[in-house]
């Protein structure tokens, strides 16, 4: 479990983080995003114990994220982390279980049974001689070499192909499905929407929105309907010849003219699109939902936050 209140870091005049709040609880996926310099990295650097707040407080595991013990219960993956590339994966793995005084036959078993859920081959190779991937694969293994409690992963799929993104993005839901509590960052906000339950947006050191994806969507997104007709109606705008066989599909007759687009946001708006369409001798010949994605509300709450002109 993690529980942050009031979080605050100044570096000299500059405020880098303001007065977070946020409690993320067992077995849950807690992403935070926002654009360059919205402070979720010295969010995460606290979290770790690495950076010390200005004020505020952060618990991690029940301890104090300054108190060196709460390391023992945590697994944290910055975005770059280089390896040691003469080492070959379980030596390098064996290593940091070491440092944390795992038995050796309890660490034999866990680095093996991770590398085999993470699908990493080639063990014994140079880590100099791997790819990205399977670099990034051993820095997650490396994080749960001590059986942590808590998960801080920071763009976990950083730079990587689509098909290992895919699968880390999975390996991290199974984490929490296990019962380790994450915190996750990306900047793909796709992976975020996938693998979190809850989501923190920052902007300007602050958290200016929070909740499900599904909470954030439904304060600040809009659903909007694209009601195509086969006439011209109020505030319809014509669209390409491709829609054709919409048309056709909606029995609309050939001398109809061409395809219209109206977007409206309810659905008696709808309704009075279709009165307009039928009272003008044509017809409604599709309808289409369009949901916002993370990623366009983000846009839209970034750019609307102070201190930000334009889009990140």
């Amino acid at each position: 479990m993690i529980e942050v209140e009031n979080l605050r870091k100044e570096y000299g005049g500059f405020v880098a983080v303001e007065g977070s709040d946020f409690t993320v609880p067992e077995g849950e996926v807690f992403g935070i995003v926002g654009p360059n310099g919205a402070g979720k990295t010295t969010t995460l650097k606290m979290l770790a114990g690495l950076v010390e707040p200005t004020s505020g407080s952060a618990r991690v595991a029940g301890y104090d994220a300054r108190d060196a013990e709460m390391r023992e219960h945590l697994g944290f993956l910055p975005e770059e982390s280089p390896l040691y590339e003469d080492m070959t994966a379980t030596s390098y793995l064996h290593f940091f279980a070491d440092l944390y005084d795992v038995p050796d036959e309890t660490a034999e078993r866990r680095i093996h049974d991770t590398l085999d859920e993470l699908d990493l081959d080639h063990r014994d190779r140079p880590l100099g001689d791997v790819s990205k991937g399977m670099k990034r694969k051993v820095a997650i293994a490396r994080s749960l070499v001590n059986d942590p409690d808590v998960l801080v992963y920071d763009e976990p799929a950083s730079g990587l192909d689509p098909l290992t993104t895919n699968y880390i993005v999975e390996f991290t839901r199974d984490l929490a499905e296990s019962g380790k509590t994450v915190v996750f960052s990306a900047h793909n906000l796709f992976h975020v929407e996938s693998v979190c339950d809850r989501v923190a947006v920052m902007n300007d050191g602050r958290i200016v929105a929070r909740g499900s994806v599904e909470a954030i969507r439904e304060e600040y997104g809009r659903t909007e309907y694209h009601v195509y007709t086969t006439v011209d109606v109020a505030g319809a705008v014509p669209v390409d010849d491709a829609r054709a066989t919409v048309r056709a599909a909606a029995g609309a007759t050939a001398d109809a003219g061409g395809v219209y687009r109206r977007v409206v946001e309810s659905m008696d708006a709808v309704e009075e699109t279709r009165e307009l369409a039928t009272a003008a001798g044509g017809e409604v010949a599709d309808i289409e939902t369009k949901t916002p994605s993370l990623e366009d509300i983000f846009l839209d709450i970034a750019t609307e936050s102070p201190g930000v002109e334009g889009r990140p």
